[in-house]
Formats: C-alpha cells, structure tokens, sequence
C-alpha cells in the first residue's frame, strides 16, 4: 500500500559524511515513529535512530553524537545525516515507519523500504 524509496546511500572513506532520505509514496496517518536500521551479513537487523511525529528521537549508542535524525512531516520524510563515519558502518540501511496505536480504533502499519548501501572503506 505505501511504498518507502531510500536514497543517499554511496561509499565514502572514514570520516565522511553521508545523507540518506526516504520518502513515503502515499499518506501516513495517524502519529508514526520513522526510523532507519542497518543490516550486515551474517547480523540482525538493528535500530540506528529512529524520530515520532512529534520529533521524540532515539539513537542507538554506536552512533549517537554522530549520526542526526529528522523528519519532514508534510511530505512524509524522513532523513539521516551521518558524520564521522566508521567502517563499523558500513551495512544496507533500511527505512522503516510505524503506527503509534493510542485507540484500539486506529488502523496500525509497518513499512520497509527497499535498502540502501552504505559502504565506509579507505
């Protein structure tokens, strides 16, 4: 139903910098919690940061200081901007959107996106 496109991904040599953006197809309603996760082969699926509606934000350890989560709520954006990159990085960075459910009235969704590479190599 809705369909999630990530871009921003390349290599880049340690210390760089990155800019991913993924955008929703269609409407999202409700309030959301958007967030981004990397994948390497061989390991989980993990949550980089991840930022509500209302712009709550949450980072995991590894990159917090360094990596910057934002959302454009009218355009059903979301953005990772990624400082001092490590090869510890490098991984498929995946969007992902998910329903708030308050009311048991509410109509809950997840989304994936379809993965982008972020490679971080001298």
């Amino acid at each position: 139903q809705v369909q999630l496109v990530e871009s921003g991904g390349g290599s880049v040599q340690p210390g760089g910098s990155l800019r991913l953006s993924c955008t929703a197809s269609g409407n999202i309603f409700g309030p959301n919690v958007m967030g981004w996760y990397r994948q390497t082969p061989g390991k989980d699926r993990e949550l980089v940061a991840s930022i509500t509606t209302r712009g709550k934000t949450n980072y995991a350890d590894s990159v917090s200081g360094r990596f910057t989560i934002s959302r454009d709520n009218a355009k059903n954006s979301v953005y990772l901007e990624m400082n001092s990159l490590k090869p510890e990085d490098t991984a498929v960075y995946y969007c992902h959107v998910k329903s708030i459910i308050v009311t048991v009235e509410q109509t809950s969704y997840a989304y994936w996106g379809q993965g982008t590479q972020v490679t971080v190599s001298s």
